[in-house]
This record gives structure tokens, C-alpha cells and sequence, in this order.
């Protein structure tokens, strides 16, 4: 642990070591700021308690952005990665998406030794029971044993531990997680300060012994290869693997340490393919009323789009069989996560529904499946910058705001650290608006829309997402990387190197003519490839070819999204004034003086983004701001 001069004093506090607590610490001390992060235990930072895997349709694109940002997430991810997958390769480019299974335990240690390596850290075990105020401003932090840490911010990444409840079956017990305290004093301090709560639920499902499963009787999935990764450090460091020298390949040997268990990429693991059968569904639906979930003993909104198995049955009755993908958990671990079986049922029922499921019969638990219950705050009280409304200087990142999901947690912790540091600094918060990135989509649905149930994000959700692809990412966020100043020099320059190119080039083809036609116009047929195309370059990188490829096939469509994004982007330079009295002005609508009212917008473009204020209001409104 970092050694402090003064141990109860610091710039930044944050409270709660899951991803976006880690991803929050990292960007604070790396950006200057003397800062604490406060966790349970420091063995416990970036745990999995889910499914140990990171990315997925849309997710991807927010680790793809946290990279080109400078955080820690993607790299943590592939350095650890079990196995490497790309999704929706038979769809267009604006919807496929990486994922990588990692390992479950060294993914935690890894980030655990990052922290404890990370100059300007200081890891402080015990627990947060209150968030110190001076007016209505934040002061620092008071721990259940009686200490007391003094901070300029407070960033609260407290997951589901405000209040959480475990349930299985008709048993429920207080916890954060299984075998983890739960936050009830933390969440009653909240309520105190102001700060409106609501209750959510999720779930996991068991575990399962691998040694006790018939792989045979499943569908192999097999990892991609050569793997594709998250990051420009992993991607950088397989080039220098194979280095092309007279037609042979050399390998390059590269030490393991604690930071880089196993060559990234190597040495992949199958994941498995099975199915629900009618025997399952039987089973769970004769003991509907013994779930917690449908026997009355869960009362808070469940993920809709990551349903547990209770919820399938009833909701999919036309539904014969449902997928279930045997994962591993580790590459030294026993430990399988059959996604697609999360319940709350209790023990001897989870037996029967495990044993009839291919593959499965024999099948031994070794931990049982559970939901959770446990409260998140109202998001639609923070600012764009995550900081509170309500209380000055306290930040929120994570499920504390009503999301779900490894990634949306990570990418808010960040740039929660982030604006913390920045306000400390003086400086104004680095924004990600809906037409810049995935991460700027998420926030602003969560401050202008708030929600009622799990957040996860989609690629529906981007309304620009032709333009917002993973793939360029790194081009995207560039100028905001560079402002944060995190990423490496190396990977900016890089980036500005290739974006010079990437540019030359379509104006190249956009000039040069073959056979009486435009070579931007050729390359812009479906069937003619970029490498295949009389007058290509073939000493461009691949990654600019690439853009280049994709800019000139889609430019028609991505040229409407700009005209759109401009006019967003000029609504929301029109400042509605921090007092400005919305239920007075009659000429707005009854609803949307009252949407206004609570969320209290900074811009015109962010009323207009607000459920209940209609096109009339907006022009009403934009009208008032006028006069």
C-alpha cells in the first residue's frame, strides 16, 4: 500500500473497489491527485461475481473508448483473457463486438497489483458508513470503526451494496454479495443528504464443477485466432511477437509476471453450447411459487434484457429449449458459469434443473445461484460531469446509478475520477456527448432519462451508431484523450499519424479517376475490396485501410449523421441559466415544467432529450431563453 504523509487526509476519496472503483482511483492518482480508494479488502478489488467475461454487443464499444482513454479495464481484460471472441461478424460494422472470457481470479489480482503500484494511491481496508458534509458540500468519509478521512471529493462506487439482500428461495440475508456485507447505514446517510434511492434486483447463476460435466454431448465454441484484443497495448505487444525477417518467423520471449500472467492470447479455452430442455421448464415452472423472485420476496425491477430462468419460463411460454453457454471461469480453475441459469430458487430444486439440462446430468454445484436485491441512486440527480446536484463534490459511478454490467461501470468510474480531478484542478469536465462516443450515450440517458430497471447498454441506444464503432474508437476519442492527458504519448501519436493518412487517402481516392469514375466511388460498391482496387496502397497500415474502406462504403450515411450531430451539438451550446424558473412559464406544458423542474437541465438540447417535454416545449423554451 502507498505510503501518505498524512493518512486521513486526501484529494479524492473513493469509496468501493469493484470496476468502477478501480477505474475511478487509477484515473484520479494518475492524473496528480493524492487519493484513497476504501474497499472491504484489498483481495477483493475488481471481483466477478457474474460472468468473468468482458465486452459484448455495445459493451465492447465502451472498452474500446475507456482504452483510447487511457483506463485500465481493456488492458486488465486482455492481459488476463482466457479466450477471444468477435460477435455479429455476419452483421454490418456498427453492431460487431468484441468479448473475451478472462480469468477470474488473476483478473482481480492483476488490477489488485496495478493499484498497489500506482504512485499517488493509497489503499485503505474498512468500511464506509457515511459521507461527511460541510453545508452542502462534501468533507471526506467516516469508517464503521471510528476513522475519519478528509477529502476535497467523495466518488461513490458502492455496486449493490446499498441495503443488499440475498435471496434463494424463501431464505434472504443482508450482503453486497455472497459472503460480503451489506451498506445499510451508507444507504440511510444518502437518503439524508437528499439523495432519492430506489430498489433493483439481479441475479448469477450456480457454479458448476467442470470435472463433472460431458463436453460431449455440447457444441464446442471456440476462441478467434489470432485474437483480436481490446487494447493498443496488447495489440502492439502481438506484433512484436512475429517479427518477419527473410520469409521466417521469429518469436520473441517476453517474461510472465504478475502483470502478464501468459502471452495475451495464447493458449485459448473453448467455451461450450447447450440448451434448456422441456423437463427444465417443468421443473421451474411447478416451483414458481418457491422462487424469491416470484414467490413475493423480491420487490425491486429485474435486468430485462438478462432475464433469470424463472423469468424465461414465463414470459417465453411458446419456448421449447433456451441457450445456456457452459463458461470457465479460469485457466486453472474447476469453477464453470452455465450463462442462462440465473435463478433464486432454492438448493434441491437448482439440483433438478442443472440435471436436466445435456450435458449437465451429472453435474456437481459447487456454489448455488442467488439474486440480490439492493438500492441505487436517482441518476437523473447528477450532472454530465457525475457529480451530484445535491451534494458539491460527491461523484456516483457504477450500478449505484442504476446500471449493470462490468463495462457501464468502468467507463463511469473513470470518468467520474476523471471530473473529480479536474474540478480540484480547476479546470472544466471533459463531456463525451452522444455523437462522440458509446460512454457519452450512457451518461446521458442516465442524467436526462434516469431508469426504473438494470441500465445496460445497447447498440439501439446510439442513435449515431454507424459513425460510434468500435473500430474507430481510438480516432473518436481522440481529442478528449489528449485534454486527459492518460493515454500514452506513443498510442496518440500514433493515432494522429493515422488519422493524417486516413484522411490523405480518401481525399486521394475522392481525386484519382479510373476508367472515368472516382476511385472513392468504386471502393464504394459493396463487392470490390480496398486491397483488390486498381491504384490501392499496399504500404498503408491496416488499421487506416480499414477506415478508409468503411468511411467510403458508408460516407452517404455518414454525412447525414454529421448534419444531425451538428444541429444537436448547436442546441446544446444554448446554457439555460442554473436559476432559471421553469413552473413559472406557462407557456410550457404542465409535465414538462415539472420534468424540467426535477432534472433541472444545463442545456436546450438536453431539455429536448428529457421524457414528457415534447417539440412545442422545446421551442416554447428556446423561445423564453431568447427574450
Amino acid at each position: 500500500m502507498q505510503n501518505n504523509p498524512d493518512p486521513s487526509t486526501f484529494d479524492i476519496a473513493v469509496i468501493g473497489g469493484g470496476h468502477a472503483g478501480c477505474e475511478a482511483a487509477l484515473a484520479a492518482a494518475r492524473m496528480g491527485l493524492k487519493t484513497t480508494l476504501i474497499t472491504h479488502s484489498i483481495n477483493d478489488v475488481a471481483l466477478m461475481p457474474c460472468n468473468p467475461a468482458v465486452g459484448g454487443i455495445a459493451k465492447s464499444h465502451l472498452v474500446f473508448e475507456l482504452d483510447a482513454l487511457g483506463g485500465e479495464m481493456p488492458v486488465n481484460a486482455d492481459c488476463t483473457g482466457i479466450q477471444f471472441r468477435v460477435l455479429n461478424t455476419k452483421k454490418g460494422p456498427a453492431v460487431q463486438a468484441n468479448r473475451v472470457q478472462s480469468d477470474k481470479e488473476r483478473y482481480s489480482s492483476r488490477m489488485r497489483h496495478v493499484l498497489l503500484d500506482q504512485t499517488n494511491l493509497h489503499i485503505l481496508e474498512g468500511d464506509a458508513i457515511r459521507i461527511l458534509t460541510s453545508g452542502r458540500r462534501t468533507t471526506g468519509v467516516s469508517l464503521r470503526d471510528g476513522r475519519t478521512v478528509h477529502a476535497q471529493s467523495v466518488i461513490l462506487t458502492a455496486g449493490t451494496f446499498l441495503a443488499g439482500a440475498i435471496h434463494m428461495g424463501a431464505r434472504q440475508w443482508p450482503g453486497g454479495r455472497l459472503d460480503a456485507p451489506t451498506g445499510e447505514v451508507l444507504r440511510d446517510g444518502i437518503r439524508e443528504l437528499g439523495i432519492r434511492t430506489s430498489r433493483l434486483k439481479t441475479g448469477t447463476p450456480p457454479r458448476l464443477s467442470s470435472r463433472t460435466i460431458d463436453y460431449d454431448r455440447m457444441t464446442e465454441q471456440p476462441g478467434t485466432d489470432p485474437a483480436p484484443f481490446f487494447s493498443w497495448q496488447a495489440r502492439r505487444e502481438a506484433d512484436l511477437f512475429h517479427v518477419e525477417q527473410s520469409g521466417k518467423l521469429f518469436h520473441v520471449e517476453q517474461s510472465v509476471s504478475p502483470l502478464r500472467p501468459w502471452k495475451p492470447g495464447s493458449d485459448q479455452i473453448p467455451c461450450h453450447l447447450t440448451h434448456t430442455t422441456e423437463k427444465t421448464h417443468e421443473i421451474v415452472a411447478k416451483n414458481l411459487e418457491r422462487s424469491s423472485l416470484y414467490g413475493g420476496g423480491i420487490k425491486g425491477a429485474g435486468v430485462r434484457y438478462c432475464p433469470s430462468i424463472e423469468d424465461k419460463i414465463v414470459k417465453f411460454g411458446g419456448r421449447t429449449s433456451h441457450h445456456v453457454f457452459v463458461e470457465p471461469e479460469g485457466r486453472n480453475s474447476d469453477w464453470v458459469y452455465p450463462n442462462g441459469l440465473s435463478n433464486s430458487l432454492p438448493e434441491e430444486i437448482q439440483d433438478a434443473m442443472v440435471h436436466s439440462v445435456p450435458g449437465l446430468e451429472e453435474a456437481r454445484i459447487l456454489r448455488y445461484g442467488y439474486a440480490i436485491e439492493y438500492d441505487f441512486c436517482d441518476p437523473t440527480q447528477l450532472t454530465h460531469a457525475l457529480e451530484s446536484k445535491v451534494v458539491e463534490n460527491l461523484f456516483l459511478a457504477g450500478q449505484v446509478n442504476g446500471t449493470t454490467g462490468y463495462e457501464e461501470a468502468a467507463v463511469q468510474g473513470f470518468m467520474a475520477g476523471v471530473n473529480a480531478a479536474l474540478k480540484i484542478k480547476g479546470k472544466p469536465p471533459a463531456l463525451v456527448g452522444r455523437g462522440d462516443g458509446y460512454i457519452g450515450v450512457l451518461i446521458d440517458d442516465l442524467v436526462l432519462k434516469g431508469t426504473d430497471e438494470p441500465y445496460r447498454m445497447f447498440t439501439s441506444r446510439a442513435e449515431y451508431r454507424l459513425l460510434l464503432r468500435q473500430d474507430n474508437a481510438r480516432f473518436r476519442m481522440s481529442r478528449l484523450s489528449r485534454e486527459i492527458g492518460l493515454a500514452q504519448k506513443e498510442y496518440l501519436d500514433e493515432t494522429e499519424r493515422y488519422e493524417k493518412m486516413i484522411a490523405e487517402e480518401i481525399l486521394r481516392l475522392t481525386n484519382t479517376r479510373h476508367g472515368g469514375k472516382a476511385l472513392a466511388d468504386i471502393l464504394a460498391r459493396p463487392e470490390v475490396v480496398y486491397a483488390t482496387m486498381p491504384g490501392c496502397r499496399d504500404d498503408l497500415p491496416r488499421a487506416v485501410i480499414e477506415q478508409v474502406e468503411l468511411h467510403v462504403k458508408y460516407r452517404g450515411y455518414i454525412e447525414r449523421d454529421l448534419v444531425r450531430i451538428r444541429k444537436t451539438e448547436e442546441m446544446d451550446r444554448k446554457i439555460i441559466p442554473s436559476d432559471f424558473d421553469f413552473m413559472s412559464r406557462q407557456a410550457l406544458s404542465y409535465e414538462a415544467r415539472e420534468k424540467l423542474t426535477k432534472i433541472r437541465p444545463r442545456t436546450l438540447g438536453h431539455a429536448a432529450r428529457i421524457p414528457g417535454v415534447s417539440p412545442a416545449d422545446i421551442a416554447a423554451l428556446s423561445v423564453l431563453l431568447a427574450r
